[in-house]
């Protein structure tokens, strides 16, 4: 197949604007993104995504999950699309750019083919995956769990989000259940551009991250039930301190993340104490562990030790302990194809790029169960992602998207 011209590049420009006029919408209070799925924002966030596409010549279908597709036909009726996409969604103290980038660079990529007058065999649909983040509703990367075939559409509109609010209702409250089977359409690869979330990039001096794998996760909720007592009054011998029981089930999983080395990270990121006084003890505390590494052997080690030495810790200290598994997936190893496609592209456009191991879970994890997949990913300054001082550069957003435009054309076969 042809590939594309190296003088092919998108229009930087254009796509910073694009992000900063999308970044108004749900603004955060210290400079980010408060967007999170299924809210008003979010539906304005759509509405807005969905008139540039128009804009763009592109057609729209929706499937009973939210996710929004826009199609560039192919000249090939027969031809399987070519998907590109990511995430409109964002954390409640989110950036500008995880997920929004890919999403508008997809768009960008056929703005630029339309500039062009770039043809090609398969068709090109860019993608808007309903609540990727998992912030609201757990798990993450929800909807493309549906479609791939990992969630039932049943469990997905059953989750709640912290409110008691449930997926499937909020989804209709903001009016974009669409009409399409869920997981339906077949792809015929799907890329996803990301920025790194990761300081790696930055620190090597690279300009693209070549994403040949995706890490495997385990999130774990710890429930533990110890009994409310008064801070000052109640002897320290006498106490059933599920607080404490927690502390040091996270420093057993620092130490079992550090034992697992290299490839492995393990953390607590949301703790919720109740009643969350002062000067009461909990009686009940509920923590997330999240594990990861891209060694499902590892991943499963890890597992087992936490799991059976939480109970021991807590049974210490009288304290009652249970543990649900509310999100996982496997290790992912990205089509070595479509791989080669994205470093062909970096080097053809002068690029510095470099193989990188995705360290969070993304929509492609999911569309890899279901089509060849991989994804490029950009720096981000000082790795920080999931923070409202999220940044990156326009030099750096319009490399990976130059990137991504080859290797999307050339994968959907460049008609002469």
């Amino acid at each position: 197949m042809a590939a594309p011209g190296e003088n092919m590049r998108v229009n930087a420009d254009r796509l910073w604007d694009t992000l900063m006029d999308m970044a108004k919408i749900g603004p955060g209070i210290a400079g980010g993104n408060n967007r999170q799925t299924l809210t008003d924002e979010d539906g304005e966030g759509r509405k807005l995504f969905q008139s540039w596409c128009d804009q763009a010549g592109l057609t729209m279908g929706v499937d009973t999950m939210g996710n929004m597709f826009f199609t560039r036909p192919g000249t090939d009726p027969d031809a399987l699309p070519v998907y590109v996409g990511s995430h409109l969604d964002t954390q409640p103290t989110g950036g500008k750019f995880d997920g929004v980038l890919g999403v508008l660079s997809g768009l960008e990529v056929v703005r630029s083919m339309n500039d062009l007058g770039i043809k090609t065999r398969h068709p090109i649909v860019v993608t808007n995956w309903t609540n990727e983040e998992g912030a609201r509703f757990a798990p993450a990367m929800l909807a493309s769990g549906v479609f791939a075939g990992v969630h039932s559409q049943e469990f997905a509109y059953a989750r709640k989000d912290p409110e008691g609010k449930a997926f499937g209702d909020e989804l209709k409250r903001i009016g974009w259940v669409g009409d399409e089977e869920v997981g339906a359409r077949k792809m015929h690869a799907y890329f996803e551009y990301h920025i790194e979330q990761g300081p790696i990039l930055e620190a090597e001096n690279k300009d693209i991250g070549v994403v040949t794998h995706c890490q495997g996760l385990w999130w774990l909720e710890f429930t533990l039930t110890g009994r409310e007592a008064h801070t000052g009054s109640t002897p320290m011998n006498m106490r059933v301190n599920a607080g404490l029981a927690m502390s040091r089930i996270i420093e057993m999983v620092q130490g079992v993340a550090m034992e697992n080395q290299p490839g492995a990270v393990g953390g607590v990121g949301q703790v919720v104490f109740s009643p969350n006084s002062r000067n009461v003890l909990p009686g009940k505390v509920v923590f997330t562990v999240d594990i990861r590494s891209p060694d499902k052997a590892k991943l499963d080690r890890m597992r087992a030790k936490i799991e059976a030495e939480a109970p021991e810790i807590a049974d210490a200290l009288g304290v009652g302990c249970s543990v649900e598994a509310i999100g996982h997936f496997e290790p992912v190893t990205f089509d070595p194809k479509l791989v080669t496609a994205v470093r062909n592209a970096a080097e053809r456009l002068g690029y510095s790029h470099m193989n990188l191991i995705s360290g969070a879970g993304h929509d492609a994890c999911w569309a890899a169960k279901v089509a060849p997949a991989t994804m490029v990913m950009c720096p981000c300054v000082g790795g920080l992602s999931h923070n409202e001082a999220e940044d990156i550069s326009k030099e750096w957003a319009g490399a990976g998207a130059d990137v991504l435009f080859h290797a999307v054309v050339e994968t959907a076969e460049i008609v002469e």
